[in-house]
Parts: C-alpha cells; structure tokens; sequence
C-alpha cells in the first residue's frame, strides 16, 4: 500500500495459496489483481516474498527459475541463513535479496495490513555482497521509500541477533500465555487482566503457522536466547525467595534498557560479532 502511495509502482500482482486471501486483497484495493505464480513472476519488475518460511524453501528456488534476468526478488522472512544456503548457487543468486523488515503486528491477512507499518523501522539486508549491484539498489531503494532504515550484515548475524530481539520474545509470550491458560481459575484472572498483562501476551496471538517455522529454521539461536532467558528468570526468582537487595539490584540494571531503547536509529548496533551502522541515505 505504501510503494503504491509513493508512486513506486504502476501495477501489483498477487499470489496467493488462500483463493479467500487472495480475493480479499483484491477487494481491498491491495493488488490490482489475481495471477499464478508462473504467469505472476515471469512478467514482474520485482516479486517480494512474504510467506511463512518454511514456504520460502520451497518457493524461492521456483521464482527464480521463472524470473528475466532483469527481475529482483526480495524475501522478507524472519529468518536467512537456511533459506540464503538454499539459493546459494542458483545461476539467477544475484537477483535474490536476502532482507528483514523489523516490523509488524499479531495480526494476519490482508485485512491487518497497514499503511506506514514500517516507517522509522530498522530492515536488515543478508549477504548483500552476493546481491548483483543493481538489484541490491533497487531493493535499498523500494526501503528507504517505506522510511526504513537499513543495517547490513551476514544471514548467520541476522539470525543470531533477531532471535534474541524477536525471536525470543515471541516464544516468551507463548510460554507466559500458556501459563496463565493452565490456572484453574483463570477467567477471574483474565477479569483483572490490564494493560500489562496485555502488552506483554500480545505476541501469543501471533500465528503458529508463522512462528512454528521460523523457531525450527532457527532452532540453534532460539534455544540459546530461551537458556540464557532462563537463567535470568532463575535468578530473579532466586532473589524474590532469599535477597531484595539483589531483586532492587536486578530490576535497576534492566532499568537501563529504557536509555538504550530511547537511542536514534543511527546509534550503532552492537552484539559478539559484529558492529552494524545504520543509515538512511
């Protein structure tokens, strides 16, 4: 809706496995129209993949296959580094980028679709080096139209880093509404639920059918943010139990993250491996 908004596009083509979605988005005014994927893609300036990864697998070595050699594919799944290796010596590689918007909600279908979803927000491109110039632009380009900023480093980092700032999340708050589903008394609790509870259990409406894959691509990162997660949430009840000096202690230091958080987009992203500037050009 947004590239359409900013003139960036004269047509778009959906494809969709759902007939229902796929007409609703027609209805919506979302595409101009309906195609297969072999009519779709083989006439397309740029195709964006946005399925459930476990779909990408299978999909982005067809598109590929079907696309000119003038076509650039962006894929925007939650995770890179199975996918990328997929790929990885397809003749047409250099027409793929590998990219992550850090953006969007609980909600699915084309009726949860907003517009200026993205804006101010941080999208990560993969690999960028084994992009072709040309359609690494063109992607950087489509982006920055949508007022993204964009951070660069390798599928490996990306997975890495996300599944402690999404990832993990995710699988907390399926975790936190799991627990509060197996009180007995739960629909008094859910009576005195507010905003906090709400926040926080926001994600555990997220799709399963989006999120089951992308915690089995990313098995390793995600099981490791989950045991470090852990041993702070054993720490925390640790100090509860035996020690409110080091509860107070625990909770001031987590304080920090409001300063961390309240930092601009251009501040540099740091973790063990890697230092990425984000820019807008």
């Amino acid at each position: 809706m947004d590239l359409r908004k900013a003139g960036l596009t004269q047509e778009i083509t959906g494809v969709d496995a759902n007939p229902e979605n796929a007409a609703e988005a027609l209805r919506l005014g979302i595409i101009d129209r309906i195609e297969s994927l072999e009519n779709a893609v083989s006439k397309a300036d740029m195709v964006i993949i946005a399925i459930p990864v476990d779909k990408v697998l299978q999909t982005l070595t067809k598109v590929l296959d079907l696309i000119s050699s003038q076509t650039t594919v962006i894929d925007v799944g939650s995770t890179k580094k199975l996918i990328a290796e997929a790929v990885e010596n397809h003749p047409k590689r250099r027409n793929y980028v590998a990219a992550h918007p850090m953006s969007g909600t609980e909600n699915s279908g084309p009726a949860a679709a907003l517009e200026g979803l993205f804006e101010g927000k941080i999208n990560i491109i993969c690999d960028q080096e084994k992009t072709g110039p040309l359609h690494l632009a063109f992607a950087e380009k489509v982006f920055q139209i949508l007022g993204m900023k964009l951070a660069y480093m390798t599928a490996d980092e990306q997975d890495h880093s996300t599944a402690f700032i999404s990832h993990l999340p995710h699988a907390a708050a399926f975790a936190l509404a799991n627990a509060v589903l197996d009180k007995e008394d739960r629909e008094i609790i859910f009576d005195l639920a507010s905003g906090g509870f709400n926040s926080t259990v926001r994600l555990a409406k997220s799709s399963p059918e989006m999120w089951g894959p992308i915690f089995q691509q990313n098995k390793q990162y995600v099981v490791e943010s989950l045991d470090v997660y852990i041993k702070h949430l054993k720490a925390f009840r640790k100090s509860i139990e035996n020690d409110p000096e080091e509860m107070m202690s625990l909770m001031k230091n987590a304080n920090r993250i409001r300063g961390i958080l309240a930092g601009d987009g251009d501040s540099l992203v740091k973790n063990e491996k890697t230092i990425v500037k984000l820019y807008t050009k």
